[in-house]
C-alpha cells in the first residue's frame, strides 16, 4: 500500500467531475461559513446572547432533568475542527467526483445551515420552531451516516475527517434533540403528566441509550457517534449529582445508559474486525 491510499487520496468510484461537483464542494464550504458565523453569536459574540441564557434560559444546565452540565458544550470545538477538516477533504482533486462525496456533500451542508438556524431560533426565544429545525438536523445527520455507514473510510483522512466529522455530530445532535425537545416542553408549561420528573429524564435517557446502541449496531461499532454521545450523557450525570435540579435516580441511570453505549460500541467493533479477519 502506498503512502497516498494510506492517506486516503486516490479517488473510490469516481468519474468525470462536473460543475455540478464544484456546486457541492462550495456549498458545503459556504454553509461551513455560515454555521461557524451562527456558533459566535451563540456563544454570546457580535451582540448575541449565549445560548444557556437565551429564550429565558430554556436551555441553561438547571433547566430541565436532562440538561448537560456547561462544559459538556466544549465538544463543539471538537466537532467545528472535525467539520473543516471535513470541508477541507472534500476538496481535494480526488475527492471532487468521489461517489461517498457526492452522496454526502449535501447532507452535510444542509446540517450546517440546519445548525445556524437553530442558533438563530434560541436567540429568537423561538423554542417551537427550534424543536423542528433540531428534528431536521437530526434527520441530515441520521442520512449522512448511512452514507459513510454505506462508504467505509479508505485511509486516515476519511476516517478522521469525513466518517469522525459525521460521527461525532451526530452523537452530539442526538443528545441536544432530547434536550432541546424537554426544553421546549418544560417553557410550554408542561408538568409531566402526572409523572415525577425524575421518572420522565430517567426515560428520555434509556431512549437515548437506545439510539446509542442502534448506531453501534447499523455502524458496526463505529467509535465517534459513541464519543459525543458518551460524552453528553456523562455530564447529565455530572449535573443532576452536583446541580440543580438535583436528582440521583437520573445521575445513575445516565452513568448506566453510557456505560451500556461503551459496551455496545466495543463489543460490536470486536466483533466486526473478528469477521473481517475470517473473511
Amino acid at each position: 500500500m502506498t503512502a497516498e491510499t494510506h492517506a486516503g487520496l486516490r479517488p473510490r468510484g469516481s468519474t468525470v467531475a462536473g460543475p455540478g461537483d464544484s456546486a457541492r464542494q462550495w456549498a458545503v464550504l459556504v454553509c461551513l461559513l455560515l454555521a461557524l458565523a451562527g456558533d459566535a453569536i451563540g456563544s454570546g459574540a457580535f451582540g448575541g446572547t449565549p445560548i444557556q441564557h437565551a429564550a429565558g434560559g430554556a436551555l441553561s444546565a438547571t433547566a430541565t432533568m436532562i440538561a448537560p452540565a456547561v462544559p459538556a458544550f466544549s465538544i463543539w470545538a471538537v466537532i467545528y475542527l472535525a467539520l473543516i477538516g471535513y470541508t477541507v477533504v472534500q476538496f481535494l482533486p480526488s475527492r471532487k467526483a468521489d461517489a461517498k462525496h457526492r452522496a454526502l456533500g449535501y447532507p452535510m451542508a444542509a446540517s450546517l445551515l440546519l445548525n445556524a438556524a437553530w442558533i438563530l431560533s434560541v436567540q429568537a426565544g423561538m423554542l417551537t420552531l427550534s424543536v423542528i429545525v433540531i428534528a431536521l438536523l437530526l434527520a441530515a445527520l441520521a442520512l449522512a451516516f448511512v452514507i459513510v455507514a454505506r462508504h467505509p473510510a479508505t485511509g486516515i483522512l476519511d476516517a478522521v475527517f469525513v466518517d469522525g466529522a459525521a460521527g461525532l455530530y451526530l452523537g452530539w445532535v442526538c443528545v441536544a434533540t432530547a434536550a432541546d425537545i424537554a426544553a421546549a416542553l418544560t417553557a410550554a408549561g408542561f408538568d409531566g403528566g402526572g409523572i415525577a420528573a425524575d421518572a420522565w429524564g430517567c426515560a428520555v435517557l434509556v431512549a437515548v441509550g437506545l439510539v446509542g446502541v442502534g448506531l453501534a449496531l447499523f455502524g458496526r461499532g463505529r467509535l465517534a457517534p459513541a464519543a459525543s454521545l458518551v460524552w453528553g450523557i456523562a455530564w447529565v450525570a455530572v449535573e443532576r449529582s452536583s446541580g440543580a435540579p438535583r436528582s440521583t435516580a437520573v445521575a445513575v441511570t445516565a452513568v448506566a445508559v453510557a456505560v451500556v453505549i461503551v459496551v455496545a460500541t466495543v463489543l460490536t467493533r470486536v466483533l466486526t474486525m473478528r469477521r473481517g479477519r475470517r473473511g
